[in-house]
């Protein structure tokens, strides 16, 4: 099942609109529509205001069947393009140990390119460990804009508002967000 027919399916099994749910993750019905038609791909940050919003993990959205066993991934999965996921926002992301169920945080690695990242801040709840695998980027957090290489890492706190912007061709990262998750309102 795709992501935009699973998020209906657990909207429509909890008996809530697509009002309702765009009104408490602060965005438009018209955007949720989308997302849910196929239309649209949705930013990680989206994606974890609609699992908040729902009362799931951003892995349950993501993945067919979860369990609590231990994950491995081997680099031969995330090397296959095919398993990453393209977002409107200009980035792809692959998204580790999707199967493991009831985390409490969900690791991801990133791909931006040069030219093609929209200047679009995210907030989220949670917090969140950003580190650079390859290429260089600007990662800014709030005010503060900080200039990242292999090897450098930045934790903050995912309410503040944050953007990458790409300096060299590509830049490859890695991300580890932290999924707290409030009760969806009945």
């Amino acid at each position: 099942m795709d992501l935009g027919r699973k998020i209906r399916l657990i909207r429509k099994e909890q008996k809530r609109t697509q009002d309702e749910i765009a009104q408490i993750c602060g965005f438009t019905k018209s955007l949720l529509s989308k997302i849910e038609s196929g239309n649209t791909m949705p930013a990680i940050a989206t994606l974890m205001k609609i699992a908040n919003a729902l009362g799931v993990k951003v892995s349950d959205l993501l993945e067919q069947e979860a369990g609590n066993e231990t994950v491995m991934v081997a680099a031969s999965q995330y090397e296959d393009t095919s398993k990453w996921i393209k977002t409107n926002k200009g980035y792809s992301f692959f998204a580790f140990a999707l199967e493991r169920r009831n985390k409490v945080m969900q690791p991801y690695i990133f791909i931006a390119n040069k030219g093609e990242i929209n200047r679009h801040t995210f907030s989220h709840e949670g917090e969140e460990f950003i580190y650079v695998l390859s290429g260089k980027m600007k990662y800014k957090v709030g005010n503060v804009e900080y200039e990242m290489g292999p090897g450098d890492g930045v934790y903050f706190n995912s309410l503040e508002e944050h953007l990458v912007i790409p300096i060299t061709k590509q830049v490859k990262y890695m991300a580890v967000f932290t999924e707290y998750q409030s009760k969806p309102s009945e």
